[in-house]
């Protein structure tokens, strides 16, 4: 039947794929589609072994240890996100450099940065920044697109910082080490977080009208009431962020291990700040039940319509057609990343990590080309989904829960110049590999 209609198994594959593509712009859920296109067309072409191949598929990503990790990480920033320290750890970084120009700014940024390390929820900390910074910044006289572009920049670090829930996924989507993938990601992620605060900094020293000096009195803080504030706020979340990630980068717990001590310190932090209640509790369980339970059946989906594809040989046209372009690494790096950013308008990050990159995986070798590079470089990438027009979800999050005076075009006009650095970042990256690459190779050898 299939060569009557000019069909084999691996035109079926991208045949499959390209449904795949148009049920999702139709909006049906992603797992269960994924599920029973890897049904049907595996049916299809495999007859009853199919059922016997889902169940092995399925089993094998519940025995996955290293999943473990991503409810634990996720608990651990529902509870910090309640724990009601964000606002202590912003106003103490904001005392701390409030002689710096844009130093609202900056304190978002730098409060961002180390709050996405604990949480990795994108939505978490633009949603939490945009009720607590932003209107501070509208307040104190900040320019609207300057003070959105921080908020929705910033609050989407956690996507690359570690310990980010985006590399546990293309850990074990690509069979890379999870520590080896933390270790690389830390240096661009802060050198990213870096580029923000130049930006920042520069700009408002240039126009110092986008960013207002703040009152006498807000500036000139005793140091005692600076060192205490950073003593009781910024120090203790930090502590445990790094102690986390020591024990992952050094080797002493695996990211499993690590994530279940970051989950109990963030319990006993929110204690000793007093917000832990059981109400707050229960809603944290939910939500990273919620949270997990949509990676766990995304990932089951994802195996089963890659095995099946991988059957179809689905790979191959893809393959070939990339090889036939006799394409350099650098163009095929580019080919690849313009690929993920175009997807990343209609599609979440995790769609694209365990279901595209799969795609682009066994052609790393033909290109020499590190797959914890290529992770780290689409981790930087995923960037830009979240911050660039149509479809950015950053945007809409801070949109949701700002003054009615500020336009959605403001804020996407706000964003942009922060775009551009995502890219001149990757551009680093690329130029620099060492960046990412150093620190693994230095830890693991």
């Amino acid at each position: 039947m299939l060569a009557s209609w000019g069909l084999g198994n691996p035109e079926l594959g991208v045949v499959m794929l390209g449904l795949f593509v148009v049920f999702i712009m139709l909006g049906f859920p992603i797992a269960f589609t994924l599920m029973a296109l890897g049904f049907g067309f595996g049916y299809f072409a495999m007859g009853d072994i199919v059922f016997a191949l889902v169940v092995q598929r399925a089993y094998s990503v519940m025995t996955n240890d290293t999943l473990v990790a991503i409810p634990l990480f996720v608990f651990m920033g529902y509870i910090i996100e309640r724990a009601n320290i964000l606002d202590r750890l912003f106003y103490s970084i904001q005392i701390a450099i409030g002689g710096l120009p844009g130093s609202l700014a900056i304190a978002t940024l730098v409060t961002c940065a180390l709050f996405a390390t604990a949480t990795g929820i994108v939505g978490a900390v633009v949603t939490l920044m945009g009720l607590l910074a932003f209107p501070a910044m509208l307040k104190a006289g900040y320019d609207v697109r300057l003070s959105a572009g921080v908020v929705c920049a910033g609050g989407c670090l956690g996507i690359l910082l570690p310990p980010s829930v985006l590399l546990i996924l293309y850990g074990a989507t690509a069979g890379v080490s999870v520590p080896k993938l933390y270790a690389g990601a830390l240096f661009p992620g802060l050198m990213l977080a870096a580029l923000y605060t130049f930006y920042v900094i520069v700009r408002c020293a240039l126009n110092p009208s986008l960013a207002p000096k703040l009152p006498a009195e807000e500036r000139r803080v005793p140091l005692a009431k600076v060192v205490w504030s950073l003593a009781t706020s910024f120090f203790p979340l930090a502590l445990l962020i790094l102690s986390v990630l020591g024990a992952i980068f050094f080797g002493i717990a695996t990211p499993t291990e690590a994530a279940a001590v970051g989950a109990l310190g963030s319990l006993l932090l929110a204690a000793a700040y007093r917000s832990l209640s059981l109400g707050k509790l229960k809603e944290s369980v939910i939500l990273t039940a919620r949270t997990s339970a949509m990676v766990c059946w995304l990932f089951v989906g994802s195996f089963i319509f890659s095995s099946i594809f991988a059957f179809l040989g689905g790979h191959q046209p893809v393959e070939n057609f990339v090889t036939g372009l006799n394409l350099s690494p650098f163009w095929f790096l580019i080919l690849t990343q313009v690929i993920i950013f175009v997807l990343g308008w209609p599609l979440e990050w995790t769609e694209i990590v365990v279901i595209f990159v799969p795609i682009f995986l066994p052609l790393l070798d033909n290109f020499g080309i590190d797959p914890i590079f290529f992770g780290i470089l689409i981790a930087l990438n995923i960037q830009t989904s979240f911050l660039s027009p149509p479809v950015a979800m950053a945007p809409f999050y801070l949109k949701g829960i700002a003054p009615p005076h500020v336009s959605i075009n403001e804020i996407f006009a706000g964003v942009m110049p922060f775009l551009f650095l995502v890219i001149i970042a990757m551009a680093m990256f690329y130029t620099f590999p060492d960046i990412g690459l150093w620190l693994p190779r230095y830890l693991y050898g």
